[in-house]
């Protein structure tokens, strides 16, 4: 076997035509199809998937959405309930009330009087009922998770929300929602980001008719953590998926393109000509569409050796027949120069001539015989009645004499006798083999042509009353420049490729020619055709 060659240089390799680098002003996706490997394609594909995949990511802030708008409700209406309660309790329980619900609720409350200043205050009262984190004394994990946090934020055009400070004692002009809704009589919530980056949510509600007020303030750290749980669970789901789809990629790319590559290997050497024996693999383990391609090059490359052997074989023979009358002629020429007796010079003369005639005669049948396959495949087969055919050519012959003397008797059995192919051919067929009979037959012995159809198939046998064909030599006979000849004939009358040429000429019509013994047991060869029905056809 021949060295590896590499496919960078299998491409260089391919004739102006077969393969051409893409040009880069063209369309994308046909520079992605010509330059990007089969094991790229296959990573890309299902990579740009999960990349699909991945960008849901990003979904999960509808879902931080969603539940901050559901925080923000909340806030409402603990702001709006716990304002109700004030409003209908008497003064000396406000402060009771006000601790009792920030620590049931866990809310910071502070509540303001008409002119702005703070009067109470549910963590001086009670006690802090939640303590913000302090992301100096938190794990490195959070501190990353702030980061894509902020990440995401940016990624997404989310609006800035500003950061929370504890004003302590400010009055209520320091707090913003406290404005508004004193200027509006409503409800006003507000987010900002704890030092941790968690959720500052603040509600302002008036107070009764006499112009005070109530801001209600809660931390929703589980907001956030909601949030990056979902989105971890979906980073790691991904993240196994995408594992999993690249290790399956590279096991179905292995699959696919490894033999591919053997494939392309095998078939530039075999048309490099490199190795002689070069082994297409047929991967017999594969029973997919690769294992077909693999099975099929592999017989083609065995039909094309075969095919260079039988050329190189035909032209071995060719130049071995003509050199025979070629030498033949050249000493008769040669001698003709030296003599002087009339007599034996035109003797001479008519070895020559007998020497053109051969050699004309192996050029057309060489000719014919070299392009029999090649006319045959372009051809366009139509019915044709053997019995007809038959029957016309032998009267034919016998009006040109071709039959030697000899009757031929043509009888029909059976279904019916036609078949698909070209006239012109099968016509040939028969002439050979009534000029085979005719060559081997005793004098005004008969020809007998038998046709008979059945079973999808029409047999057309021709029978003579020669000495018959050894059953050792019966295949030999088909072979190209077969020398053996009847007794008295003049020698060189034959090509020796009027049977060979009977073969190829059946078998491009997917038939079978064989040699036989008659059927009544008397000497003689019966030349057997088999050709399928035209209905079978």
């Amino acid at each position: 076997m021949g060295r590896d060659i590499p496919l960078a240089r299998i491409e260089e390799e391919q004739p102006e035509g077969r393969f051409r680098r893409p040009n880069w002003s063209g369309a994308w996706s046909e520079v992605w199809s010509i330059r990007s490997s089969l094991t790229t394609r296959i990573l890309a594909v299902n990579i740009i998937a999960l990349g699909l995949m991945a960008a849901s990511l990003f979904y999960i802030d509808s879902y931080r959405k969603q539940l901050l708008a559901e925080r923000f409700n909340l806030a409402e209406a603990e702001a709006l309930i716990t304002a109700d309660a004030l409003a209908a309790a008497p003064p000396r329980q406000r402060s009771n009330l006000l601790a009792a619900i920030g620590t049931e609720r866990k809310l910071r409350l502070r509540y303001f009087n008409p002119k702005g200043k703070m009067i109470a205050d549910s963590f001086e009262l009670a006690g802090p009922a939640f303590t913000l984190a302090d992301p100096a004394n938190e794990a490195w994990y959070q501190t990353a998770g702030r980061t894509i946090d902020r990440a995401m934020d940016y990624v997404l055009g989310a609006p800035p929300v500003p950061g929370y400070a504890d004003p302590g004692d400010a009055p209520a002009g320091a707090w913003p929602e406290l404005i508004e809704a004193k200027a509006t009589g409503t409800t006003v919530v507000m987010q900002r980001y704890a030092p941790d980056r968690t959720p500052v949510i603040t509600a302002a509600v008036p107070v009764g008719k006499k112009g005070e007020q109530l801001l209600v303030l809660r931390n929703a750290p589980d907001v956030t953590q909601a949030v990056r749980d979902a989105r971890q669970n979906l980073a790691i789901v991904v993240a196994v998926a995408l594992l999993v789809s690249i290790q399956l990629s590279l096991f179905l790319a292995r699959t696919i393109v490894k033999p591919l590559r053997l494939l392309v290997r095998a078939a530039v050497r075999v048309r490099l000509g490199r190795d002689r024996e070069v082994v297409v693999p047929r991967l017999p383990e594969r029973r997919d569409e690769i294992g077909l391609l693999a099975r099929s090059i592999s017989d083609m490359t065995a039909g094309l050796r075969q095919r260079i052997d039988a050329v190189e074989s035909f032209a071995a023979d060719v130049a071995h027949e003509i050199k025979n009358p070629l030498a033949s002629l050249r000493s008769a020429l040669e001698s003709l120069e030296k003599v002087k007796d009339p007599e034996l010079s035109r003797q001479l003369i008519a070895i020559a001539a007998h020497d053109v005639r051969r050699i004309d005669r192996l050029v057309s049948e060489i000719s014919e015989a070299s392009r029999i396959d090649a006319e045959l495949s372009r051809a366009t087969f139509e019915p044709v009645d053997l019995v007809a055919l038959v029957r016309a050519l032998a009267q034919a012959r016998d009006e040109r004499g071709e039959n030697g003397g000899h009757p031929v008797l043509v009888a029909h059995y059976g279904e019916s006798p036609c078949v698909l192919g070209e006239a012109a051919r099968l016509e040939r067929v028969i002439e050979n083999l009534l000029d085979n009979a005719v060559s081997f037959s005793p004098k005004d012995a008969p020809i007998e042509v038998e046709i008979a159809g059945h079973e999808g198939m029409v047999e057309l046998a021709v029978s003579d009353h020669g000495p018959g064909i050894a059953p050792e030599v019966r295949e030999k006979v088909f072979a190209r420049f077969h020398s053996l000849r009847p007794a008295g004939e003049d020698f060189g009358s034959h090509s020796g490729l009027g049977l060979a040429i009977a073969r190829t000429i059946v078998e491009a019509h997917d038939g079978l020619l064989t040699a036989r013994d008659r059927l009544d047991g008397v000497p003689g060869a019966r030349m057997v055709v088999e050709l399928p029905a035209m209905d079978s056809a």
